[in-house]
């Protein structure tokens, strides 16, 4: 395996923090697959000319148990790559909890399967409009930069409410690993870095601060020059891989940005959404006020007795709109305010099953009408929904550098229907309001 001389291993806690990874890489000369679940050596072998290879995961929703059971194993084969870097990738806001998504959690694992003392943590990205200071998360909203507990989003998120923007804080709720930071006044002291030697040096967690392009560089010159022989193990947001490809392009280990032809327009497609962001109702209402049909289910009556029966519904719903040429949105709610939140999670493993529940009408739909684009919105929801179209891996089709993270990808995999199938991923917070009808009609802006 050494012999594909990878540049990157990564686990992706969500499916579409795992597509944003797989995009910053594409999108700059470092060709990148994503497969759903550790490969077998024939599809390992379909992606030998790739330099990084994904796992998508969904840890962002599971517990410390879960975590335990499922990422002791993907962290161990991951080792096996040879990769320079084993990236454990998690989200740019860095929402999570002691009991779900634990991230301190999961560095343990990972410190330990890679026999590590140290760990280094980015989390800033720039490009995503995420930055730290001082160890202090900061996110964009609307035009306005946050810091992430006054956030208007994530500070109330429905799982992992961000109540603490000190990521050393948040994080000591979570290990007992000790996090010291790389700040701002460090990195400015150039590329010698002797005080970051000194964290470097010793045990836990090493927060590097990002807060503009000259920080990000730094960050990644001091965690690529840090690395192992045999592969060390990362933990961030994509912001690792931003930093990275500046270290990797200084040493001409990459060609530069990769050039990406639009796919063209498709005369319809179908959307699945389980986000109750409220950037994506903003996208639901714009799609539906040009040319899209929106159709709602209720996701209590989904998870209910009768939940086949509004399967059946909502699936003839759409297929009605795509047989007369129209594209389809199905979504679970339109907002913060249709958040049903409180009354799901009073049912045991709710959150999950909604995600496939909407899968499997997507691949209905797909298999129906030979559909050759769709989007899955909401991050839990694509983790959980993608595993229902049989895929098993994807690459990038179309980067989306105006709003990274969500790109169209090519699915790969032995089922018909989808396999070649054009997807794309969106986390609730990502795309501009016209988002859907970008994709329906391959832009790249």
């Amino acid at each position: 395996m050494a012999s594909r001389n990878l540049l990157l291993s990564y686990y992706g806690d969500d499916f579409t923090g795992s597509t944003d990874v797989m995009e910053a890489l594409a999108a700059n000369g470092v060709p990148t697959v994503l497969f759903m679940d550790i490969p077998d050596d024939a599809l390992l072998a379909r992606f030998s000319d790739c330099r990084a290879i994904g796992i998508a995961g969904t840890s962002r929703s599971e517990t410390p148990v879960w975590m335990e059971e499922h990422l002791t194993p993907v962290f161990t084969w991951l080792k096996t790559l040879d990769a320079a870097l084993c990236h454990y990738k998690v989200c740019s806001t860095f929402d999570s909890s002691p009991g779900i998504g634990n991230i301190g959690k999961a560095t343990e694992i990972g410190s330990a399967v890679f026999g590590q003392k140290i760990v280094p943590l980015i989390v800033g990205a720039p490009q995503l409009k995420r930055y730290t200071a001082f160890g202090h998360l900061f996110a964009a909203y609307q035009g306005q930069v946050y810091r992430i507990d006054r956030h208007p989003v994530m500070s109330r998120h429905p799982v992992t409410p961000m109540k603490e923007s000190d990521l050393a804080l948040h994080l000591a709720a979570q290990t007992s690993l000790p996090t010291a930071v790389a700040d701002l006044a460090m990195l400015a002291e150039g590329e010698s870095g002797e005080r970051i030697d000194a964290l470097l040096a010793g045990q836990g967690i090493v927060l590097f601060d990002v807060d503009s392009a000259q920080s990000q560089e730094r960050a990644g010159h001091h965690v690529w020059r840090s690395r192992r022989a045999g592969g060390s193990f990362v933990v961030g947001s994509s912001g690792v891989e931003y930093a990275l490809l500046n270290a990797w392009r200084s040493e001409g280990l990459t060609n530069g940005p990769t050039e990406f032809l639009s796919p063209g327009k498709v005369d319809r497609l179908a959307v699945v959404s389980g986000s109750v962001s409220p950037t994506t109702e903003r996208q639901i209402r714009h799609a539906t006020e040009n040319g899209f049909d929106g159709i709602a289910v209720d996701p209590l009556a989904l998870l209910g007795e009768d939940g086949n029966q509004v399967i059946e519904q909502a699936v003839a719903a759409g297929l009605r709109s795509l047989k007369e040429g129209r594209s389809t949105i199905l979504y679970t709610a339109l907002g913060p305010s249709a958040d049903l939140g409180s009354s799901i999670d009073k049912i045991a493993g709710a959150r999950h099953r909604l995600g496939s529940l909407l899968g499997t009408m997507l691949r209905r739909l797909v298999e129906a009408e030979g559909l050759k684009r769709a989007v899955i919105a909401g991050g839990d929801t694509s983790s959980h929904a993608l595993r229902e179209l049989h895929i098993q891996a994807l690459t990038t089709l179309l980067p989306l550098p105006q709003t990274p993270g969500s790109p169209l990808c090519t699915a790969h995999g032995n089922h018909a229907a989808t396999n070649g199938l054009q997807i794309a991923l969106k986390g609730g917070q990502v795309g501009k309001d016209g988002y859907f009808a970008q994709i329906r009609d391959g832009r790249a802006e």
